[in-house]
């Protein structure tokens, strides 16, 4: 795993999760106020997808996920949430290590209600063998 600056990855004293095989860091290190509260759960082992994760990495991102969730749910109060985990070059993978995101989503900003998908199913996005 990457090493972790866990002082440079959280903002306003925000809490670092960690468990036996996890580690749950604010990933909007970037003081832009763009994904304000946003969150990544890592696995300490060196696992490049979330399709190579063992039971006992997923259950502890599943508890993980639940803590950190109430944790913002009481500190940002947002209107909603996306999660995701990109996969590969095409799915937006940029760093070789899973992570799974977690972002708290508001009704005032501008592409609220616009889910994940959204961008993917513009018709711009058609693949070049299909046109």
């Amino acid at each position: 795993m990457e090493r972790i600056n866990k002082n440079e990855n959280n903002l306003e004293n925000d809490p670092v999760f960690e468990n036996n095989t996890v580690i749950g860091v604010r990933s909007d290190k970037l003081k832009t106020n763009i994904l304000v509260g946003s969150y990544v759960i890592i696995p300490k082992s060196q696992v490049k997808t979330p399709f190579d994760l063992s039971k006992e990495e997923w259950d502890d991102t599943h508890k993980m996920l639940g803590e950190i969730k109430a944790y913002l749910d009481e500190k940002y109060k947002p209107d909603g949430y996306n999660l995701g985990w990109n996969v590969g070059k095409a799915g937006g993978q940029n760093v070789s290590h899973a992570h799974l995101h977690i972002i708290p989503r508001f009704n005032d900003e501008p592409y609220a209600g616009k889910g994940i998908r959204y961008f993917l199913k513009q018709e711009d996005n058609i693949r070049e063998s299909l046109r």
